[in-house]
């Protein structure tokens, strides 16, 4: 697998004219570099190791002035070269050099010990001495410290064939299949157009391919490719790869975007992180304070807030969230380093734990939650992760971000997940998933409010579908709502009859002179017939008015028993069908429908006639054409 190796050190310790006498290429290429004699930007080469094995090179610069380009290119390596001059020794852009490439996660690498030219050997042993034991309790701990002059040569073949050895043992951290490139450099190329630079951290792009540069969202297409100064068709993770866009401007595309797919990165305001305040530092890191913030090769402002302390003192870790005024794209895993105002220097440092954070009100129980995504374990950040989301849950393409896990890998998590009830597949068009525990807590929750219903309303068989959907359901996604309802209905918990939903074991109750105002309304209807009597003449000898009986007339009617017609007409269901049925049969023969023929084949006087055609009009049985009725659906 491709492997990057990065530089590190102190200003003019020979960092630059080390990968040139290792590479013959020039990592200063701006006219201020060489009239100055010292490296301000980012600076590449790649080393031929024999065999086409080829290692990218990022040289990074070493005034303190210009730490932020050095954390922008060392953002991306594998392992470190740390060049220490040895007329000088350790100094502080080597201290802090070595910091940064810790927080950033570097965990290996060696020490090149340059201008050995310029030293006698007495010396030269009492700086190899004083380097190791620095270096000691650091991940460099142990690793070689090889001797070099880049203006002799001596130790150059030794040293290039540690770096052999190194790339050859090395195993680069694992990379999902995510296609992402931070853009650590963009230029114009005379007849290509704009060209950007970075580290592919993971995933492979071809040409031809769209692309989005993100946080901004701005679309282009893959018009060139070089991986390593080779121009090729696709390029994979590990290399240093330039890509040529197509319909960009360099005015379009800044340090620190994010070249991915479409659709793949989903930036935020807010970052949930897993943050190690240095042990060398002098203060430690006060909740809400403002500092620099690095992710990839872009720095912004941000603001620390500490979920479950005041402060984090120097060699402690804790999470916490860093709260943006523009929006990052990030993924699991991630890196950062944090930087202090004054002194201007790095300090702190971790990890994206939650690239799509939410605020969170501090020392809450969702402090605790977020404490879990720590676990490297791939199924507790998943599940951990859709526990955070809520009722909106994570599309596919969200958890990947939210995981860093490979698509196959992430496929075989949800399985598991899906197995022990802790993911749900709510939408299968989106691909979004919710937690288990909370959809079993919602439907919990749905049974709990038709309880409740019926409680308050006894007489009522249910309750329609789609009040359910504007009270109980009015916050949550539309299919979420819709799957955790049709779930209880094929478990039984819930019983639908058309668009009244209740709960399985639920009869409607009626007081018992509820019950006699039941029985004699429909006694009465059902005696009419064909022409039912005035409700006013039947509620007379019950002693009550509208008001008092609508609650039974309600019931008859969600019961199927009774049908309204016009606001006191009603009809016994079925004498309304016997109606409806004299009129479809009616319609076999004929094509239209009088209001005379109507009369004709149910002997309907026009109290009930007119309003008996109309209601079939609303209906959508009949539909009026002139003094005409013609039948909507023929059969």
């Amino acid at each position: 697998m491709p492997v990057i190796m990065g530089t590190a050190g102190h200003i003019d310790h020979g960092k630059t004219t080390l990968v040139k006498a290792l590479t013959g290429i020039d990592c200063d290429r701006l006219s201020e570099e060489k009239k100055r004699g010292i490296t301000i930007e980012l600076g590449f080469a790649f080393l031929d190791l024999g065999e086409k094995e080829r290692v990218g090179v990022v040289d990074v610069p070493g005034h303190e002035k210009f730490v932020k380009n050095m954390v922008a290119g060392a953002a991306g390596v594998d392992f470190v070269t740390l060049v220490i001059a040895a007329d000088e020794g350790i100094m502080p852009q080597t201290r802090e050099h070595l910091e940064i490439c810790q927080l950033l996660g570097v965990t290996t690498g060696l020490v090149a010990l340059t201008k050995t030219d310029m030293v006698d050997k007495e010396w030269l042993d009492m700086v190899t001495e004083e380097v190791g034991a620095y270096l000691e309790p650091t991940f460099l701990g142990g690793a070689p410290v090889l001797p070099v002059s880049a203006h002799t040569g001596k130790g150059l073949p030794e040293l290039k064939a540690a770096i052999a050895g190194l790339v050859r043992q090395f195993k680069p951290r694992r990379r999902s299949d995510l296609f992402r490139i931070p853009v650590d450099r963009v230029f114009t190329m005379k007849g290509h157009g704009t060209v950007v630079t970075g580290t592919m951290v993971s995933g492979s792009v071809s040409l031809g391919e769209d692309v989005v540069l993100y946080p901004g969202g701005r679309e282009t297409k893959v018009r060139g490719l070089q991986s390593h100064g080779e121009t090729v068709e696709t390029a994979a993770a590990g290399r240093r790869t330039a890509v040529n866009l197509a319909g960009l401007e360099v005015e379009d595309v800044h340090r620190g975007d994010v070249l991915a797919r479409p659709g793949t990165l989903f930036p935020s305001t807010v970052w949930d992180i897993e943050l190690t305040v240095l042990a060398s530092s002098r203060l430690p890191l006060k909740h809400r304070k403002e500092i620099h913030f690095h992710h990839g090769a872009r720095e912004v402002l941000a603001r620390i807030h500490l979920l479950d302390r005041d402060e984090l003192a120097p060699g402690e870790t804790a999470v916490c969230q860093a709260r943006f005024t523009e929006p990052l794209a990030g993924v699991y895993g991630d890196r950062v380093v944090l930087r202090s105002f004054s002194p201007l220097r790095a300090f702190a440092g971790g990890r994206i734990i939650c690239p799509l954070g939410h605020k969170v009100k501090r020392f809450s129980g969702t402090v605790d939650s977020i404490k879990k995504l720590c676990d490297d374990a791939p199924e507790v950040v998943a599940a951990t992760q859709l526990e955070l989301a809520g009722p909106a849950g994570l599309t596919f393409d969200q958890l990947l971000t939210m995981t860093n896990q490979e698509t196959k890998a992430l496929e075989k998590t949800l399985g598991v997940l899906g197995g022990r009830q802790e993911a749900v597949l709510f939408d299968k068009e989106a691909r979004r998933y919710a937690g288990g525990g909370l959809v079993q807590s919602l439907a919990d929750s749905l049974l709990d409010f038709l309880a409740a219903f019926h409680r308050k309303d006894s007489m009522k068989s249910g309750v329609q579908r789609g009040e359910l959907a504007s009270s109980w359901g009015r916050d949550l996604p539309p299919k979420l709502f819709h799957f955790i309802l049709e779930r209880l209905v094929r478990k039984g918990d819930v019983a639908a009859e058309q668009e009244i939903l209740r709960l399985k074991d639920h009869k409607v109750s009626l007081a018992s002179d509820q019950a006699k105002v039941r029985e004699a309304l429909l006694s009465a209807y059902a005696g009419g017939g064909l022409t039912p009597p005035n409700l006013k003449d039947v509620l007379e000898p019950l002693g009550m008015d509208f008001k008092q009986a609508a609650p039974v007339l309600k019931l008859l009617q969600d019961q199927g028993e009774l049908t309204r017609i016009k606001d006191d007409m009603y009809y016994h269901v079925p004498a309304l069908a016997e109606i409806r049925e004299r009129m479809v049969g009616f319609f076999a023969d004929h094509e239209a429908m009088t209001a005379p023929d109507f009369k004709e084949i149910t002997g309907l006087s026009r109290k009930y006639l007119i309003p008996v055609l109309e209601y079939f009009d609303k209906e959508k049985v009949t539909v009026r054409v002139g003094d005409a009725r013609h039948l909507r659906k023929r059969s």
